[in-house]
């Protein structure tokens, strides 16, 4: 059952990270515009992130220990990308607020969804 239950959030989160990161990057269906000042070493991050996300979920489906490899990859990414956004601000860089707190969220379910894969994995 949790198993089932973190294969769903991570494909969803995953494929939604992957959807609304590009569409920033490649500017599909103006979302770039809606953006405002986005910082764009934070989106490559996300979407990069949410590739790792869905191969992750592929390996919990395999039933696979490497699986808790990639989440923890996109651990490591979003906690320097968010020392980066820390560094771009600091230097004045433009950036939404909001992005802040995404960020610390992101990290957070991360490091849940790499827990939780590991006990899962450990069975």
């Amino acid at each position: 059952m949790k198993k089932t239950i973190l294969l769903i959030f991570l494909l969803l989160f995953g494929a939604v990270t992957v959807f609304m990161s590009s569409s920033v990057l490649f500017d599909w269906f103006g979302i770039r515009a809606k953006e405002g000042n986005y910082v764009p070493g934070i989106v490559w991050a996300n979407f990069v992130c949410g590739i790792l996300y869905l191969v992750a979920a592929y390996g919990i489906i395999r039933h696979q220990i490497w699986a808790r490899f990639p989440l923890t990859i996109a651990l490591i990414i979003l906690i320097l990308a968010y020392i980066g956004l820390f560094i771009h601000i600091n230097n004045g860089g433009l950036y939404e607020t909001k992005t802040i707190g995404a960020m610390a969220f992101r990290i957070g379910v991360t490091a849940i969804f790499l827990f939780i894969t590991s006990k899962i994995l450990k069975k």
